[in-house]
């Protein structure tokens, strides 16, 4: 195996963990609001991801070096396309960041509802995006011989693309509800569970429709291969699970799910990496946009030395902070 086919398959990794890791933080975000009766339910839910989810934002930072690094074509050619989509993407993780940092630093209930509609807004933006730049990834775009961007924001917003970042999101619910279950106790457990087992059927036909149309838009038929007939039955699986309480066993499932349907757009692209819509022999590929060896080899060094200390630090952080939490410990946190 080249250098090349490593560093497309570490970075498909790299994405992948952020999906997975930031996935239920983006739940949690999504649903801190809908799970809660009252502030300290809202502290609780809120604090599952409290020392966890700027760590996790390390992944989509680390995977854009490396797309950056070892294969520049597809960056420049990338990041030209989704220029405002990313920049709506930054938007919505600052705000997401700042609200975290900024909603306990009044005890006014307005305060606190704006911010957390701030969260809840930047929570659905952010992976609803990601997933539209992902699912545009194989479904193509207009670019020229030369390697350049030649469409508009208009031509990012295809029927599949959103349909890939519906898919995320809807996952990103399920995946958070699931976190939620495991990290907490009493009512807001009881709601984690309920949710999760209420939206899993919803899920599962969205990631069955989602496996049949990306095998249509790849050109290779419409049965989904194993590990997406797996991902559909595990949607399945984690329902029964999060009523049956065994909140770990229903976590691991969505992570699984999050994990396949991601890597089955990387599966599909192989060894693409931007279809075009301007014919075969204007994709972008792994081949063409690579850097060269010295660089690659270069990057190989450092990403051995330095991924296993911060892959290290994080799982560190993970059982540090592994504990469930329980409205008490916040019910003299605030007045409402």
């Amino acid at each position: 195996m080249t250098l090349v086919n490593v560093w497309f398959i570490l970075i498909a990794v790299l994405w992948t963990g952020f999906f997975v890791l930031e996935g239920f933080d983006f739940g949690v975000g999504i649903l801190h609001r809908y799970l809660s009766r009252d502030e300290p339910d809202r502290l609780t839910i809120i604090n599952t991801i409290g020392p966890l989810w700027d760590g996790n934002e390390v992944w989509l930072v680390v995977a854009g070096a490396a797309m950056f690094a070892a294969f520049p074509g597809w960056y420049s050619t990338m990041f030209s396309a989704y220029y405002l989509a990313l920049a709506l993407i930054l938007v919505a993780l600052i705000l997401r960041g700042v609200s975290f940092e900024f909603r306990g630093r009044d005890q006014s209930p307005r305060w606190r509802t704006r911010w957390s509609i701030l969260l809840t807004a930047g929570s659905i933006v952010a992976p609803l995006l990601l997933g539209v730049a992902l699912g545009g990834l194989l479904h193509g775009l207009p670019i020229g011989a030369d390697q350049e961007y030649t469409g508009d924001f208009l031509d990012l917003l295809k029927p599949y693309p959103l349909y890939v970042g519906v898919t995320l999101l809807a996952l990103c619910v399920l995946h958070g509800a699931t976190f939620i279950a495991l990290k907490t106790t009493g009512g807001v457990r009881d709601r984690a569970k309920r949710l999760a087992r209420q939206v899993a059927p919803f899920v599962a036909a969205i990631v069955a429709v989602y496996a049949i149309w990306t095998h249509i838009v790849a050109d290779k038929g419409v049965l989904p291969n194993p590990i997406e007939i797996a991902a559909i039955l595990a949607v399945i699986a984690a329902a029964w699970f999060a009523g049956q309480g065994r909140d770990g066993w229903a976590f691991t499932l969505t992570t699984f799910v999050m994990a396949a349907v991601v890597v089955s757009i990387f599966t599909e692209l192989f060894p693409r990496v931007m279809v075009s819509t301007e014919g075969a022999a204007t994709d972008l590929t792994i081949s063409n946009t690579a850097s060269g060896s010295y660089t690659l080899k270069l990057m190989t060094v450092i990403f051995i030395l330095i991924f296993p200390v911060v892959a290290a630090y994080q799982a560190w952080t993970y059982h540090t902070f592994r504990q469930r939490l329980s409205r008490t410990e916040f019910e003299n946190a605030t007045e409402e």
